[in-house]
């Protein structure tokens, strides 16, 4: 196979990169995870994703973890709401019957981002994690690549794939093409014990999702397994929006001024998320890469993930993430290439397709959610969905 005898190197140790390591110590291949966090419980990990049948689940299966990805799984944090801005349900996924079956192409079962990295984590070999591993550069020895860490550490490997997410330090390496800010910018925080903080958001909620799209504003609320809730606003603004508006989001008088106005004619149940949410929040804006990103394939280096393809939310981000891991793992270890560089050009061609296709929807999905039709078209979306 391609990658016989070579040591491998993957910067990130999120979703995409950790399912890389396993599918490959599963084929017998020499790797290495580095990961910037000092170690696996210092960030909170974020809200809940859903994994799908073709993309997330089939790498899960391919990883031989799915028993312990149904033993963490939460039952019915798939299920939403589609609520206005005076908390009026408009359409509600609990009263609905959905397959919950594993073999069914339109399951969507919902994990804490947590529990999936721990489930990953859990199923590598001692030691395949160097913490605390903050990239700093690289250059080639020889056919090498030495690699460079802030706490002075070094280390040598034959390929170096980049799972280093959308502000990837790897992705230099491989082209200068820069993704584009896509025109809305995310504040996203998360509540404590919300069941006794914000009681009727916590009701509301449900346990799942909720979705409320009004004044040109897209919120997104979800339940987690720890009993807090995490939540996100998406505004279309520009750019350097947050910096010079001069507001201090992390200053709560300043944040809920800004709310209040922002939010104005809108149920107090709103502001209860903000009057209770872990500061500082995380303000996140948005990027996209170009639709024609292209490259020359090299033979000791690439890409996956965010890395490679950035874009706002869809739904499909850790999904597309685990099958470039998928599909990257199958083409380093198979003996239908005769080097790594050929294995390397397949991936990319397919990879950069696929998220091409995933990034238009991406975009075309910020136009309607913002817009003053959106709730009406998501409402649609639902029905048409729980009719099929």
């Amino acid at each position: 196979m391609p990658v016989n005898n070579k040591q491998i190197a993957i910067l990130g140790g999120g979703p995409g990169g950790l399912t890389l390591a396993r599918l490959l110590q599963l084929k017998g291949v020499a790797v290495t995870v580095y990961e910037r966090d000092v170690n696996k419980d210092v960030r909170v990990q974020g809200a809940t994703l859903d994994l799908h049948y073709d993309s997330g689940l089939k790498a899960i299966e391919e990883a031989r973890l799915m028993d312990a990805f149904k033993a963490n799984y939460r039952p019915g944090a798939d299920k939403g709401r589609v609520v206005n801005k005076q908390a009026e349900i408009l359409y509600d996924e609990h009263d609905k019957e959905y397959d919950n079956d594993f073999g069914s192409e339109s399951f969507r079962p919902e994990i804490d981002r947590g529990d999936l990295r721990d489930i990953l984590l859990n199923s590598l070999k001692p030691d395949t994690v160097v913490w605390n591993s903050q990239f700093i550069t690289m250059s080639p020895i020889d056919d090498r690549w030495k690699l460079e860490f802030k706490d002075g550490a070094t280390a040598v490997a034959d390929i170096v794939i980049g799972a280093d997410g959308a502000n990837s330090k790897i992705r230099p390496f491989i082209t200068p093409i820069k993704p584009f800010y896509a025109g809305i910018t995310i504040l996203q925080g998360n509540v404590a014990d919300s069941e006794t903080t914000i009681p009727h958001m916590h009701q509301l909620l449900k346990g799942g999702k909720i979705y409320t799209h009004s004044d040109g504003k897209y919120l997104h609320v979800s339940a987690k397994g720890d009993g807090s809730i995490d939540f996100y606003v998406s505004c279309k603004t520009e750019e350097n929006w947050v910096q010079n508006s001069g507001i201090d989001f992390s200053d709560r008088t300043q944040l809920l001024v800004w709310v209040k106005k922002e939010f104005a004619g809108w149920n107090t149940i709103w502001l209860d998320l903000f009057e209770n949410v872990s500061l500082p929040l995380l303000i996140r804006p948005q990027y996209c890469v170009p639709l024609d990103q292209t490259w020359d394939a090299q033979s000791t280096i690439t890409l996956l993930g965010d890395a490679a393809h950035s874009m706002p939310p869809s739904g499909e981000g850790v999904n597309l993430a685990m099958l470039d891991a998928l599909e990257l793992s199958d083409y380093l270890t198979s003996e239908d290439f005769v080097d790594t560089q050929t294995a390397i050009a397949a991936y990319e061609e397919q990879m950069r397709t696929r998220a091409a296709i995933e990034a238009q929807v991406s975009m075309e999905g910020i136009d309607w959610m913002h817009s003053e039709g959106a709730m009406d078209k998501l409402v649609q979306l639902f029905s048409e969905t729980s009719d099929k």
